[in-house]
């Protein structure tokens, strides 16, 4: 429990098995309160094995959808247990799990829950096609979900009932489509969509991979899912 309701945290992982051992750790010492659901998105390690000796429960999937489709199933394994609040931590160590009752907070007059990087605390910093991208979807998301969004591709999120049953049944899996499509749908069905200031870490296993070619196709791409999100019924 965390401020009165029932919490599951959903973990997404791929080939994390060298960081989700202290995640979970981490979560469950400072959250002794809440359930954490690892979803293994067809790992070719040892990442499910690691997740449910450090204490979480695990779901396994057979192979690789991503996370939009990790998260799928974590939205409905929340809806078929009863959870009050749902909420997403990524499984590289870099959302501070201490910020968990401030999302949880929210949710008392707030449908979904944003934790933005780039709202005023700590000092995490993007440059280039990516941070273009960002700034441009945190615009057209803004004016569709009528708040001021900085931080719209986020994966550290907290989710009330009422979302949680809209993406048991509707998740898109498709790339951005869990951050950016979901906002949009999200938006668009009248739920209220608010952020809060979080520091990111640094990644507590494993090596980022970013190079200027990369950045600019995730600068396409960002434009070709906002567009597709805006135009689909």
């Amino acid at each position: 429990m965390v401020n009165g309701k029932r919490v599951l945290i959903i973990i997404p992982a791929l080939n994390e098995a060298g960081s989700i051992a202290d995640v979970v750790g981490e979560v469950r010492g400072e959250l002794p309160g809440v359930d954490v659901l690892v979803v293994d998105d067809g790992s070719t390690d040892r990442t499910a094995a690691v997740a449910a000796a450090a204490g979480a429960r695990v779901a396994k999937l057979p192979y690789n959808l991503g996370v939009g489709g990790a998260m799928r199933l974590g939205y409905r394994y929340a809806r078929d247990n009863g959870y009050d609040v749902a909420i997403q931590i990524d499984a590289d160590g870099q959302h501070d799990p201490r910020y968990v009752p401030k999302l949880v907070d929210l949710l008392d007059d707030t449908d979904l829950v944003i934790g933005a990087r780039f709202a005023g605390e700590g000092d995490y910093n993007v440059r280039g096609p990516r941070r273009w991208a960002m700034v441009m979807l945190s615009l057209v998301l803004s004016r569709v979900a009528k708040t001021k969004l900085t931080d719209t591709t986020s994966g550290f999120r907290a989710a009330n009932r009422r979302v949680i049953e809209m993406f048991a049944g509707w998740y898109p899996a498709e790339y951005l489509g869990d951050t950016v499509e979901t906002l949009v749908h999200t938006a668009r069905r009248g739920y209220k969509i608010r952020q809060v200031p979080v520091a990111m870490r640094k990644r507590m296993a494993g090596t980022p991979s970013h190079s200027p070619a990369k950045a600019m196709i995730y600068l396409g791409r960002a434009f070709a899912v906002l567009t597709l999100a805006l135009i689909r019924r």
